[in-house]
């Protein structure tokens, strides 16, 4: 097993962070290898990632979520596997450290992709969560939010909206 840690802290609230994470389908305007992500459910995501030569498509089950604080999700195939957190602590009231864990097996041709020992992979965290940052610092805001949980891959309800002001329409004339 193979495990690389990165850390980045960004300039917007672990709300504003978190949210914007939680919105997979954007990756590919921010992180270059991230060719595309497809939520096949809540807690099940289809991605195709692509460095280089090497293309690898694979699906990964969240098996732990919790606003505001982290994501951890499983590869759900068998060689090369992976498993991932990225977790969200405030260090100030508009500042979030965000730290990326990947463990993997190696295997075949797509181990260049998850083969910590190579160094590739950690240049690649390292890189697209710097595109994180820039992404996300020059929104000021994110794109979208799923504030749900997963706890061993079963979904709990979202939070509920905030409450939004009501404007009463009364009829003219």
């Amino acid at each position: 097993m193979n495990t690389i840690e990165e850390t980045i802290e960004v300039a917007v609230p672990v709300r504003t962070a978190y949210n914007q994470w939680t919105q997979f389908k954007s990756f590919p305007r921010f992180m270059s290898a991230v060719k595309r992500v497809e939520q096949i459910r809540p807690a099940i995501t289809h991605w195709v990632i692509r460095y280089g030569p090497v293309r690898y498509a694979f699906q990964a089950e969240i098996v732990h979520q919790r606003p505001d604080s982290s994501v951890v999700w499983r590869c759900l195939q068998r060689r090369p596997s992976h498993w991932g957190e990225v977790s969200f602590r405030p260090t100030a009231p508009d500042r979030t450290q965000v730290t990326v864990r990947i463990e993997s097996t190696p295997g075949r041709v797509a181990s260049l992709l998850t083969n910590a020992s190579s160094g590739l992979t950690r240049r690649v965290v390292q890189r697209e969560l710097g595109h994180f940052k820039e992404f996300i610092e020059g929104l000021g805001q994110e794109t979208g939010a799923w504030r749900g949980s997963i706890h061993n891959g079963h979904v709990e309800p979202t939070e509920p909206e905030p409450p939004r002001s009501r404007v009463a329409r009364w009829p003219v004339g």
